[in-house]
């Protein structure tokens, strides 16, 4: 309805062009009740609404469980899963911003030198994992329609893996436990190969973290034998590793044909 005929079928109706008053109930909470809310839900966003109802009945505002949620969807605040992040302390957190504050800069062609690397772990039968099925009434526990579970966990496999800004590396499976001999082998094996077969020239930038076995003594004698840059990289910062997207992008594609056994079968 437009607003002409608006004002046209409220003067018909109610004989006034004036604003109405609102009808429907009016609101549970005060809006002083509404504003101590959303203080403390900012002040601790972790405060559980069995907690703020207890603190409102001490108030003797409404304490029902609807009426405190609905007055915080209606300050734009919803119930969310907490992201979980690496634990920082200040030397950290300086780190990251004197990381972030000297490579704002950086030209895309010194991006393209850069080596990427990581390892990461693949459980071959998730704990966790959530899947949806379509199925019939009474089919619940047919085979097809359920995830299998272990009690000990159902193993996983660990892989290392490079790339630049345009391809992918060699993905190496390892063994074992690593440790900085071995570490220091799938360099030698690897690295140097994937920074040749993606024409990343001599002076290519290898990246790593700060993880033990890459700092270790007999991973930098190997590393300054070959003469390889390496990029100063802040501890407890996955989450500045391009890599991580490629091993979310793996993982999702290899959940479909999860669980699979150790031995690749």
């Amino acid at each position: 309805m437009s607003t002409v005929a608006s004002i046209i079928w409220k003067w018909k109706t109610f004989g006034t062009t004036r604003t109405l008053p609102k009808v429907g109930c009016p609101a549970k909470l005060s809006n002083r009740g509404r504003r101590a809310l959303v203080r403390e839900v900012t002040r601790n966003p972790m405060v559980t609404l069995t907690k703020l109802q207890r603190c409102f009945m001490k108030r003797g505002e409404p304490s029902r469980r609807t009426t405190i949620s609905a007055a915080l969807h209606k300050s734009g605040l919803f119930v969310r899963v907490a992201r979980r992040k690496p634990l920082l302390s200040k030397k950290h957190m300086t780190a990251r911003l004197e990381f972030a504050k000297k490579h704002p800069n950086d030209c895309q062609t010194m991006r393209n030198k850069i080596l990427g690397s990581d390892e990461t772990k693949i459980e071959l039968l998730p704990l966790n994992a959530k899947r949806h099925v379509w199925r019939k009434p009474g089919t619940a526990h047919h085979l097809a329609n359920t995830i299998p579970t272990v009690k000990q966990g159902g193993g996983s496999i660990m892989l290392w893996g490079c790339f630049s800004a345009g391809e992918t590396g060699r993905l190496v499976r390892i063994e074992g436990k690593m440790n900085a001999a071995m570490y220091r082998d799938i360099l030698d094996e690897n690295m140097l190969r994937s920074a040749l077969d993606l024409r990343l020239g001599r002076r290519f930038i290898f990246q790593q973290d700060n993880d033990p076995k890459h700092t270790a003594k007999i991973t930098k004698e190997w590393l300054r034998h070959n003469s390889v840059n390496v990029l100063e990289w802040p501890s407890q910062s996955p989450d500045l590793n391009p890599i991580e997207h490629l091993w979310r992008d793996l993982k999702n594609g290899c959940a479909p044909t999860l669980p699979i056994q150790p031995d690749g079968t």
